[in-house]
């Protein structure tokens, strides 16, 4: 290679390096992108602290609620990602050593620990940093938090002239020809603006946009609606699935169409030019009152499903269903009407008093609305109670009594806060109530959903669960489970939602509601352990998977490994409890270390429940180290026949608790670990695998012994079940009131076969005996009577 080729290789290999090179010197460090992200927090927290100087609405203080969250969130993660780069550098530090005095270091080693120290500084500086602006952004909020609630309970408290008295209605007269005129100017721009489009040409565009309005709102959506129910007829898996997302279905439906409908009406206005600018806050309102009026109709309807019974999710009459029905029609038209009315107002600039005298006419339509739903209930619960009940609806009956006898007294209560004049309160009181309902329908609809979703879905025979039984091994009651335990998850985290959401009315939006979820979220901190439901779903998944996976070890153990070596079933058993409970344990360990919980805290725990566990647990932990020393030296084998006390049978199992026995009349005894450690077992086939029958009987003295013998012995030898090595014996045990006693010995392949072979080695030789004239028995027994002396002293001697 010449060398104007090596000099060319060179510039193109240093072109390639400077070229991998440019993106990672592109590249942000963690520590300048997290002191970036903690100076952008800390600048938005400024401008929030600086608004607040100034006088601000309702509206313009729930954003910078919401800006003073995301930079307490900001700075929070800031502070998070340096401390993490802290304890780097603290690593590297420790990794370093402390200096050793009299040992003079390095130059490089000396310039590498003050580099260290001066980040160290830096880091630790900006971390204390973050911790400000986090605790600074929550003063802010906590101060917004105050101003809001402050101004509630001073539109709460705030008092006007009662609508019984006389002044309450001069103020209307004195008031009403400047309303009339704003409403008027107001009217008469609008008029001006359409008659300045309508000059412009045809209105095209407000033409289209309302025959798309009233096809969404009436051929679409039925059509939608029977799209779906034809879907889920056809497709859906089973009746409980199919009614919940049905009634998803029409909710979804019902909102998005009438609000759908209002944008494409409103935009169409603004196409042809026919809208003023002073009507556009008018024309978001209706958009607005038809997406949340649509929604109360759609839950209302999802909810009692009264011309289409068969999809009700919900256990309602077809009676109260029918009668409900106007109901939820009559609170989506009264928010409708509530919404435009206080929009118009507003874009109109009327005064004062025209909005109590609109409040007043909105409670009084409230209370009417309210108080005739109570009344509806109450004559259902009537007809109900004449019809006779159970015991479980009249339990119901009586909860749905508590409530309406509460909703009267509420009612009551905004009634006659209106009469006296303090109509913030009643309007708040009315507000909330229907507020509520509308949260409890909707939350209860949708529990409902879930619950049906989740354990129709993560059911054992369901395609999904059929999937996770055949594709993952997973058990039908593990399938089953799941889908409670999932159900109860979610319809937990819906209350968690509507409890955050009930506050609405009173001023706490959605803002409160994540700042709430985000603290719940982050958890708190036990003994420098930060416990959240990030990281119990991490431990839950992560001691899901070690389980797992002690599963499929100890199948591939059991299945593949253990049946290839020569060890008998006893040791393979062994083997495979003791590798079952070290990975178990391991898989713990492993679950508790992503909670952050190391060995040497799980030391501790240990220890300190160690006396606890030395007497509360005694029995248990004894029949644990038992059950180990079993497992360990193999006195009692599966197969083994032991006699435990008066039982003998067959061990079936041995665990680290209990051991297993079946008995003859095939039930099992289940015998604790210790009783075979601390007592006397025995074991018939410890030493091996044979067993002994023994007979004994007696002939007459003058039988000819050698010829018992011979028949003995022959009948040991043609019986099949007795062995031949060793050698079946019959041996002549004594003489005894003249009769030869003869104990006879022989051995059988196994102890459960000695019951057998001794029965037919017996009847055997009884018919030998009988034919061979010789009578078999047993040594009789002699009873005599011994006459004692008379004592001495006796009266006879006397």
């Amino acid at each position: 290679m010449t060398a104007l080729a090596r000099r060319w290789w060179i510039g193109l290999l240093a072109l390639v390096m400077l070229a991998l090179a440019l993106p990672a010197a592109a590249q942000t460090s963690p520590v300048d992108a997290a002191t970036k992200q903690l100076a952008a927090a800390e600048a938005a927290l400024d401008a929030v602290d600086k608004a607040l100087d100034t006088k601000v609405d309702r509206e313009t203080r729930g954003k910078l609620r919401d800006q003073a969250l995301g930079a307490q969130s900001d700075a929070r993660d800031a502070a998070e990602q340096l401390r993490d780069q802290l304890a780097l550098i603290d690593a590297r530090i420790a990794g370093l050593g402390p200096p050793v005095a009299g040992v003079v270091e390095a130059p490089d080693i000396r310039a590498e620990r003050r580099l260290l120290a001066q980040a160290r500084s830096s880091l630790d500086s900006k971390v204390k940093r973050g911790q400000l602006v986090t605790v600074e952004a929550g003063q802010l909020v906590t101060e917004i938090d105050e101003t809001q609630a402050e101004e509630i309970n001073q539109r709460i408290a705030a008092r006007t002239p009662s609508p019984l008295s006389p002044h309450f209605w001069s103020d209307i007269v004195s008031a009403l020809p400047r309303d009339g005129r704003r409403v008027s100017s107001f009217v008469g721009r609008g008029w001006s603006q359409v008659q300045i489009g309508l000059r412009g040409g045809f209105p095209i565009g407000a033409l289209l946009g309302g025959l798309a309005a009233l096809a969404l709102l009436l051929p679409v959506r039925q059509a939608l609606r029977r799209l779906g129910q034809r879907y889920l007829v056809a497709d859906a898996p089973g009746h409980r699935v199919r009614r919940s997302a049905n009634a998803l279905w029409r909710v979804f439906v019902g909102t998005v169409m009438p609000m759908g409908a209002a944008f494409l009406f409103v935009q169409g206005l603004r196409w042809s030019s026919l809208l003023a600018p002073s009507w556009n806050g008018l024309a978001d309102a209706l958009v607005a009152a038809a997406g949340f009026s649509g929604l109360i109709a759609a839950v209302g309807a999802a909810f009692l499903m009264a011309r289409q019974p068969s999809w009700r999710v919900v256990a309602l009459t077809d009676a109260t269903a029918a009668a409900l029905r106007p109901v939820a029609w009559g609170c989506a038209a009264l928010t409708f009407f509530v919404i435009l009315v206080n929009a118009f107002n507003t874009a109109a600039g009327v005064s004062p008093t025209a909005l109590v005298t609109t409040q007043v006419i909105e409670i009084i339509l409230h209370l009417i609305l309210i108080a005739g739903t109570l009344i509806v209930i109450g004559r259902l619960r009537a007809a109900e109670a004449a019809d006779g009940e159970s015991a479980a609806e009249a339990a119901a009956s009586a909860g749905v009594g508590a409530i309406t006898l509460a909703l009267w007294l509420v009612v009551a209560g905004a009634a006659i806060a209106l009469l006296i004049g303090y109509i913030g309160l009643a309007i708040v009181t009315v507000q909330a109530v229907l507020w509520a309902t509308l949260l409890a329908v909707s939350t209860y609809l949708l529990m409902v959903v879930i619950d049906d979703v989740a354990t129709s879905l993560f059911q054992r025979d369901s395609r999904i669960g059929l999937t996770l039984r055949h594709g993952m091994g997973i058990g039908g009651s593990a399938v089953d489970q799941f889908g409670v335990l999932l159900s109860a998850v979610l319809r937990l985290a819906v209350i968690v939602v509507a409890l955050g959401l009930l506050l609405y009315p009173f001023g706490a939006g959605f803002g409160s509601l994540l700042d709430r979820v985000g603290g719940l979220a982050r958890g708190v901190t036990v003994g420098g352990i930060a416990i959240s439901p990030g990281t119990i779903l991490k431990f839950v998944a992560v001691l899901a998977l070690g389980l797992f996976l002690v599963r499929q070890f100890t199948a591939w153990l059991d299945q593949r490994y253990l049946p290839s070596t020569d060890l008998d079933m006893s040791v393979r058993n062994s083997i495979r409890l003791v590798a079952r409970y070290l990975a178990i344990a391991l898989a713990v360990v492993w679950a508790l270390a992503s909670l952050g919980i190391g060995m040497e805290r799980i030391a501790l725990l240990l220890s300190a429940l160690s006396v606890g566990i030395g007497f509360g647990l005694q029995a248990i932990t004894s029949n644990f180290v038992s059950g180990l020393i079993l497992l360990a030296e193999r006195p009692i084998k599966i197969g083994d026949l032991i006699r435990v006390g008066t039982d003998e049978g067959d061990v079936k199992r041995i665990s680290v608790r209990s051991t297993e026995i079946e008995l003859a009349d095939h039930s099992t005894l289940i015998v604790p670990n210790s009783e075979l450690i601390t007592k006397s077992v025995l074991n018939k086939t410890l030493a091996g695998p044979m067993g002994r029958i023994q007979i004994h009987f007696s002939v007459p003295i003058a039988t000819d012994a050698d010829r018992v013998r011979t028949i003995v012995l022959e009948t040991f030898a043609i019986e099949p079940m007795v062995l031949d090595t060793p050698g079946p014996v019959a041996l002549v045990d004594g003489i005894a009131d003249g009769r030869i006693v003869f104990n006879c010995l022989a051995h059988v392949s196994s102890p459960r076969s000695t019951g057998e072979a001794r029965s037919n080695v017996l009847l055997t030789l009884l018919r030998r005996m009988r034919e061979e004239g010789i009578d078999l028995g047993t040594v009789p027994q002699r009873v005599e009577w011994v006459t004692m002396p008379p004592p001495f002293g006796d009266g006879a001697n006397a």
